[in-house]
């Protein structure tokens, strides 16, 4: 009797199992491969457009956060300047008539060159050399030095965004201003300095003088609001309905609303505010107050799901233990399953403030669309919004309104990234592996 083994494989059947098996391992791994391909793609494109979005983005904005200043010798006229009221004083023909003798432009009877070259100009131009006046009367009748910003499309000259060989019915600048603008600039008087007042400015009518500001802090007042009414309620209801309340049909039905709540386009929260807030309890429009409430009940589910996800995820060893080594309901829930789960609580709250302060139809529906050029100093002042001043902006006809849109969509992004980073980092942070 002979112990040779004869090889499984060396039969017919066997070698056609094992090359059946080879060729299932072989399309197993192609599809493996494919999908991880087909993944990277999507990562790829993804990539793709949000860089592509960036770009445009930065290319179209970032001319917004430099401008372009005059400096102008000027003399103080004593027979035109008011002393009494400045203000009065028509300083912006005073200062093209005499930039006009300067270049040596004859002007006609109409004061048509006059108006030409004031236009240049930006009405600030005024507002500066008044206060050079009242605050040191002595300098009428003598020549001083006014820095004046250029106007709006003066500006966009300097930037390179209108050129001579544009057709003049595409342009607003006439062929005359631009060579005025070409000499000044090649005399040294034009400065390129950072738009400071893009950040320190109201909104305003006239492009090279608006700024974020007033929208900043509309936004800030307003995500104020909705911090302190959705975050406190929000956490509340979502420990009451996980840790609480009674499994029934009256909870199933709040948690079925609740989800559909989130899901409710953000138009029909600005509806309802106008008819709660507004109409009815007849709170003050377009202010920071009414935006809060509208952005807070859009907000509330959104923090009712994230808190009820993150208390789930809290082991329920931890419950058993607290409540085994005599611990209340109460204790076991605040003293130590809502500490644990607190980094998803509070990664739920940002993401949801995030997403809040990037509205714009609810803001619209309660009247933050209008103009508004000053600064806010309470939540019942009305006031604009950044993504309601991005809206005004893109719709205003003048063409440098364009350039800071992009600039307050950059400013807009930025805040947005900042909030998402920071509840990534504290989600890091805090977070236990179980």
């Amino acid at each position: 009797m002979t112990d040779a083994t004869p090889d499984i494989f060396d039969r017919p059947a066997d070698a056609g199992r094992a090359g059946r098996l080879q060729a299932g391992l072989k399309k197993r791994y192609a599809r493996e491969k494919r999908f991880k391909a087909y993944g990277i793609m999507a990562v790829a494109v993804a990539i793709g457009f949000l860089t592509l979005l960036l770009f445009r983005i930065i290319e179209q904005g970032h001319t917004a956060f430099y401008a372009h200043e005059v400096t102008l010798p000027v003399y103080m006229d004593p027979a035109r300047i008011d002393q009494a009221y400045p203000e009065g004083t028509n300083f912006e023909l005073l200062v093209a008539e005499q930039e006009l003798a300067r270049l040596g432009v004859q002007d006609d009877a109409a004061g048509t060159q006059a108006r030409a070259m004031r236009s240049l100009f930006s009405s600030e131009l005024k507002y500066r050399a008044a206060d050079m006046v009242r605050d040191n009367p002595e300098i009428i009748g003598k020549t001083v030095t006014i820095v004046a910003p250029a106007s709006d499309e003066a500006d966009l000259y300097y930037k390179g965004e209108i050129s001579i060989e544009t057709p003049a019915d595409q342009r607003r600048l006439s062929d005359a201003q631009i060579g005025w603008l070409d000499r000044i600039k090649a005399e040294g008087a034009v400065r390129t300095h950072f738009n400071g007042a893009l950040f320190t400015n109201g909104d305003s009518t006239e492009p090279e003088l608006a700024g974020v500001l007033g929208a900043v802090i509309g936004s800030a007042l307003m995500l104020m609001v909705t911090a302190v009414i959705a975050i406190p309620v929000g956490i509340g209801a979502a420990v009451y309905l996980e840790e609480f309340s009674p499994k029934n049909r009256i909870t199933d039905l709040i948690e079925v609303n609740i989800n559909n709540l989130a899901a409710v386009p953000s138009i029909v929260y600005g509806l309802l505010g106008v008819a709660l807030f507004i109409n009815w309890m007849h709170l003050p429009r377009s202010s920071p107050l009414v935006g809060g409430l509208v952005l807070a009940l859009m907000a509330l589910p959104t923090i009712i799901i994230a808190t009820r996800s993150s208390l789930k995820s809290v082991p329920p060893s931890i419950r058993e233990a607290a409540l085994a080594m005599g611990a209340s309901r109460t204790q076991t829930v605040f003293q130590h399953v809502l500490p644990l789960a607190m980094p998803g609580v509070m990664t739920g709250a940002i993401i949801s403030m995030a997403h809040a302060l990037g509205e714009t139809a609810p803001l619209l529906l309660i009247g933050m669309v209008s103009f508004v050029p000053g600064i806010p100093h309470s939540v019942v002042e009305p006031t604009g919004a950044l993504p309601s001043l991005v809206y005004i902006w893109e719709n205003a006809s003048e063409r440098a309104f364009h350039e800071r849109t992009a600039a307050a969509i950059i400013v807009l992004l930025t805040f947005m990234i900042v909030m998402n980073a920071a509840a990534i980092l504290l989600r890091r942070r805090f977070e236990r592996r179980w």
